[in-house]
């Protein structure tokens, strides 16, 4: 008996404390081979966190399944799911911590990651002198994580790192590069093994239906970023559209228990995912299990770190959304979705990415991770003084770089199909300055068209595509030496577009043949690009959101006045395209019931009156009765008449020209009366050749007609020089594309 407990004695009294089903499939691998040596450890198991919550699974029973014997339950959950139930959680585990950890009395403690119920453990442990072995510190990943992680790692004694960059993080944050271990991810001890599962189809039909085969179904998994939460629920309200859309099955997982979460389950039972025949949304999927639908899914989408970790093991597609693994190390499977405005952006992502296979990532791990962890715990000294040690100066990074990436630019083509002219420029994000970089400062200047290209649009629509290829590439082949990195290609075009499919559904009577033509597809092949469409427009709302007046508003209207009129709408600082896609055609606002034909086949539209063909029209009916020209003004007998010798017209004096102008002013006031009592935007941005002509006549109408509380919205010229191509290009620059390594 004395020899009995005497080598009782000499094992190490591990604690393992598990919060959630995340942090135990990492746990899990070591824990098993802590089991596997009695003769060297003994486990003791603490159980806290969502793990005894039954919305979240009670994945406790897990543990329990796997046959460790749970030492401590520990309900510190406070539920509310916001900010200051989290900050509650904290402190009622801190109460609830030392009682147990006095009866455990272990020489270790290993906690795991960066949840909020981990730092409640370090802190616990480390005030009570026990030794703190962190395992995956060191990382970034661009949420209050991160911070929590941090202080964690500051808290502990130890560290298990899963890469070389990771460990390089703790050792500038002057931890003792003695007391880190370089392991790998545990869960990849059990990953590279998954691939030889043999009933990983069985599993697939248990969750998803009999249906089902593998890489023809999605594993969505999003949580709540606790700093944003707000635009988190949005992401994951598109994220949800975008899946409703795409039309393929998908196992959801309901989110953590973070703040925010319970406003995300509410979005999903709003969308009637749980009742939807394309979803099965669970709880909780066993960790074995859950691999295995990863491994073999076409697709996995949303936030966790499994997508940008464990996936990559298996080379399995992911859309990583959000900023919730900004920094992560990803391999080339992982492509982002950093912002999305609506949920083109990530429906354009799943057609990217769905059924793609990569090479397997060993980023995190080689297998070998367990062993090199419980070596490491055998090898620490208890002896040695319990206080660490901080090692000043951290370690100096190495900082050579490439000279391409300190000059290039990400870059969008954009194109501009117009009805006289096919216009293609290179757009770039911000323009660095050689020059300035040698002394340490750039500009910030966003925007910039970096180079333009402009070709007469020819007749047919074999031609057009021809020319607007050869364009591009040249294009494509300039930005090589002006150190622009083309991210992909931008159209804007007159004309009813699908953004979605990229198709111009309409054309315009100025553009004939573009109707039901797929304009995305030729070009993307042709370019190996992605490519964006949508109607002029929208484009140039697009441009006033990223680049001009519209840059930091929520709700406003950009009216382009050219040869036609037209719009687009931002509406809660998104793009409104409409159910058939036709909204924003604000120039077929009526504004006369007997007026003239507009080019639509209606009577009395806004552009029938205000645009640059109807005072054309206007011009050449002035002319042919010898009412246009004035002292000053002549014409020549080659010269077609046309709107501007209308306006030069009516500078000189010619009351005819000023009444059509003032008519013309006045029925585009109108329209904009129209569209502030029907949505109330806070701006009104008027774009193109005729915008300054009308500025003045349009605030008139809008003081008079419109109604008090509407009187006040703003009404600005535009500032930019090419709205239609600068929205192209935002198209593009808004998106992010794959990591490039």
């Amino acid at each position: 008996m004395e020899r009995s407990e005497k080598r009782s004695k000499e094992r190490l009294r591990v604690c393992v404390a598990t919060c959630n089903r995340a942090d135990y499939s990492k746990l899990a691998p070591i824990m098993f081979g802590i089991k596997s040596h009695p003769e060297i450890f003994d486990l003791e198991v603490v159980v806290l966190g969502s793990h005894l919550i039954d919305d979240y699974g009670n994945t406790f029973r897990m543990i329990l399944q796997d046959e460790f014997d749970i030492c401590s339950k520990l309900h510190t959950i406070v539920r509310g799911e916001d900010e200051a139930a989290m900050v509650e959680s904290v402190g009622l585990a801190l109460v609830k911590l030392p009682d147990v950890f006095q009866r455990l009395a272990p020489d270790i403690l290993l906690v795991h990651g960066d949840r909020f119920d981990a730092l409640a453990l370090a802190t616990a442990a480390a005030l009570m002198n026990i030794r703190i072995l962190h395992l995956e510190g060191g990382e970034v990943s661009g949420t209050i994580d991160d911070s929590i992680r941090h202080a964690i790692s500051k808290l502990a004694h130890y560290h298990a790192v899963c890469t070389r960059t990771a460990e390089r993080h703790l050792i500038s944050m002057c931890e003792d590069h003695s007391r880190i271990l370089l392991a790998g991810c545990p869960s990849y001890d059990k990953l590279l093994s998954a691939h030889q599962r043999d009933d990983y189809t069985d599993i697939i039909k248990s969750w998803l239906g009999n249906d089902v085969k593998e890489q023809s179904y999605i594993v969505a998994l999003q949580h709540p970023v606790t700093t944003d939460i707000q635009n988190s629920i949005k992401i994951y309200d598109l994220m949800l559209e975008a899946l409703i859309s795409f039309n393929k099955r998908t196992l959801i997982l309901f989110p953590n228990i973070d703040a925010g979460s319970k406003e995300m389950v509410r979005v999903m039972r709003r969308k009637g995912i749980e009742q939807h025949p394309n979803f099965r949304a669970v709880k909780h999927v066993p960790f074995d299990q859950f691999i295995q639908l990863v491994a073999h899914a076409g697709c996995m989408i949303g936030n966790s770190s499994c997508g940008v970790r464990e996936a990559g093991a298996f080379g399995t597609p992911v859309i990583n959304l959000g900023t919730r693994q900004t920094g992560r190390e990803t391999g080339e499977n992982v492509l982002h979705v950093r912002d999305a405005d609506t949920h083109n952006k990530i429906y354009h992502a799943l057609e990217l990415q769905f059924g793609k296979r990569y090479p397997c990532s060993k980023i995190y791990g080689d297998g070998n991770a367990v062993q090199r962890i419980l070596k490491f715990m055998q090898s620490i000294d208890l002896s040695e003084p319990l206080q660490k040690k901080f090692c000043f100066p951290p370690v100096k990074e190495c900082i050579s770089q490439d000279i391409d990436h300190i000059l290039e630019t990400q870059s969008a083509l954009a194109v501009d199909l117009g009805g006289t002219n096919l216009r293609v420029a290179i757009v770039c994000m911000k323009v660095y300055n050689y020059h300035k970089l040698l002394t340490s400062s750039q500009s910030d200047e966003e925007g910039k068209v970096v180079k333009k290209y402009n070709q007469p649009n020819p007749k047919t629509f074999e031609e057009r595509l021809e020319l607007m290829l050869t364009m591009c590439k040249q294009a494509m082949a300039d930005a090589v030496h002006l150190n622009c990195r083309i991210l992909g290609v931008g159209v804007s075009t007159g004309g009813r577009v699908n953004p979605q499919d990229g198709i111009v559904l309409h054309s315009t009577k100025l553009i004939n043949e573009w109707t039901s033509v797929d304009i995305r597809t030729p070009i993307s092949s042709a370019l190996h690009l992605p490519v964006w469409v949508d109607n002029d427009g929208n484009c140039a709302a697009l441009a006033e959101r990223k680049f001009g007046h519209g840059k930091g508003v929520e709700n406003f209207v950009t009216i382009i006045t050219g040869t036609g009129i037209g719009g687009g709408i931002i509406q809660h600082n998104e793009l409104i395209h409409g159910n058939t896609f036709c909204a924003a055609e604000l120039g077929h606002i009526v504004v006369s019931l007997e007026g003239p034909e507009c080019m639509c086949g209606s009577h009395g539209c806004i552009e029938a009156y205000s645009s640059g063909l109807a005072l054309q029209r206007e011009a050449k009916r002035l002319h042919d009765e010898d009412l246009l020209l004035v002292e000053g003004m002549t014409v020549n007998n080659k010269e077609q008449v046309n709107a501007v010798h209308l306006l030069d017209a009516a500078r000189l004096g010619n009351s005819k020209a000023e009444s059509i102008l003032h008519t013309a002013g006045t029925a585009l006031g109108l329209g904009i009366v129209n569209i502030l009592h029907m949505i109330n935007p806070s701006l009104v941005i008027l774009s193109g050749v005729l915008a300054k002509h009308y500025e003045k006549p349009v605030r008139q109408v809008i003081n008079q007609r419109a109604l008090l509380s509407a009187q006040g919205t703003k009404v600005m010229v535009s500032e930019l020089e090419d709205p239609a191509l600068l929205g192209a290009a935002s198209m593009v620059l808004d998106y992010t594309t794959r990591r490039t390594y």
